[in-house]
């Protein structure tokens, strides 16, 4: 006798559920990834190969852009904010600068400094948006006028007992008196370690410099 034959029918998998999923997670990482910000003070940093990646917290970065101009900014955790409120009123104290409150509060929520000590007051008082590279920056053309100085000397009354994380970001073609000052302004407040901000070439694949560099993130030096 011979066996009975079983009907073969097509194998039929219902996609459905699998593309909703996908969505899902195309929705979740388009709503979740953080865009890189464009910078206030564009800058072209010069190229080098290094394993390092920037530090995040207890930063004061020195930025020095092509024109010669010098900006003060520190990270962006609540603990870099609360030295920065510090420093100002370090400087207020000490330079009688003539803060209010209010003007040390906008200023700690500002992106980066970018005038004289005596011009602090009004920098307070501009919008955000109004900050910019336009800004004259910090003096620092001779031993004479180096109001990094003062910067530094109250960074190393707020970081007292601790270790600030100095970067300093300086353009590609920026002159090198500007750089030679602020350098002075280190050393005159034995700060004698600080990082270059580079933009890195040839990075050892599978480093902790090339993984941050798929997040568009900096190298130091």
């Amino acid at each position: 006798m011979s066996r009975p034959k079983i009907a073969r029918k097509s194998t039929n998998i219902d996609m459905t559920a699998m593309c909703d999923v996908a969505f899902l997670l195309l929705s979740f990482f388009i709503l979740t990834t953080k865009f890189k910000p464009s910078e206030a003070v564009p800058v072209t940093t010069p190229n080098s190969v290094s394993a390092k990646i920037a530090p995040e917290k207890n930063v004061i970065l020195i930025t020095l852009n092509k024109d010669g101009k010098v900006f003060f900014s520190v990270g962006d955790s609540k603990e870099d904010k609360e030295k920065k409120e510090t420093i100002l009123r370090s400087l207020n104290g000490s330079k009688n600068i003539g803060l209010s409150e209010s003007d040390i509060q906008a200023l700690v929520k500002a992106p980066f400094i970018g005038v004289s000590l005596g011009q602090l007051p009004q920098q307070a008082k501009m919008n955000p948006d109004q900050m910019n590279a336009t800004l004259p920056g910090i003096p620092v053309q001779d031993t004479t006028n180096n109001q990094m100085v003062d910067w530094m000397h109250a960074v190393t009354e707020a970081y007292a007992g601790s270790k600030p994380n100095i970067l300093l970001k300086g353009d590609n073609v920026a002159k090198y008196p500007a750089f030679k000052n602020i350098i002075a302004a280190f050393k005159k407040n034995d700060l004698l370690k600080f990082q270059m901000v580079t933009n890195p070439e040839s990075v050892p694949t599978g480093t902790d410099l090339w993984k941050a560099n798929q997040k568009g993130e900096k190298q130091v030096d």
